[in-house]
């Protein structure tokens, strides 16, 4: 019939990495059920010895102590097998952290192949020139508007100058004859004649 809802189910974000994890676990997890249970029973077998042995049944507490030292035996395999299983999900943790960082280094590196396809040496280096070109003629704009001019260059100005003014009878406004006013008490700063108009 399909899904009732009309949704699609979505994919499940369990790996099968994950699965064996969990399966190591469970296992993991039943072995130590399983030595809680063999220790408990060591422990009775070990008082139930001590109660043959007052009694004077020496046969059969030597009996109980035979079957308690197979137990023991069985107890430390089971601790080998408890210890295999977790160094087994750590190996896969770790592994599954290894694999990300690899995909992380795969993705970053198809980035940067994308990239360096964008942008070639050729590229880079033109772009690099026309930025080294318009940084120097903005200096030469900013020396220009500074007043910053060589001194060939004040040789050149007065010289276009000269010649703008040749055939032309140029007056040049009078100075002021009138006497500067007093600056008032308490203002010892003299203001140029720039920073008037910028006021």
């Amino acid at each position: 019939m399909g899904n009732v809802f009309g949704r699609q189910a979505r994919p499940s974000r369990v790996t099968d990495q994950d699965r064996a994890i969990l399966q190591l676990k469970q296992q993991r997890d039943k072995l130590k059920q399983y030595r809680k249970k063999i220790k408990l029973q060591l422990e009775r077998e070990r008082r139930l010895a001590k109660q043959l042995l007052k009694d004077g049944k020496r046969e059969q507490a030597l009996l109980l102590l035979k079957k308690k030292r197979y137990q023991d035996q069985l107890l430390d395999k089971t601790d080998i097998q408890i210890d295999n299983l977790e160094r087994m999900v750590q190996d896969i943790e770790v592994a599954q952290i290894e694999i990300k960082v690899i995909e992380s280094l795969k993705d970053g590196n198809d980035c940067l192949k994308q990239m360096h396809e964008v942008m070639s040496l050729v590229e880079v280096e033109r772009i690099l020139e026309d930025t080294k070109e318009a940084i120097e003629y903005q200096k030469q704009i900013d020396d220009l508007l500074a007043g910053c001019l060589k001194e060939e260059d004040e040789d050149a100005v007065v010289a276009e100058l000269e010649t703008l003014t040749q055939g032309e009878d140029t007056a040049l406004p009078e100075l002021p004859t009138d006497p500067q006013p007093a600056v008032p008490e308490g203002q010892t700063e003299i203001k140029t004649e720039r920073e008037m108009l910028a006021a």
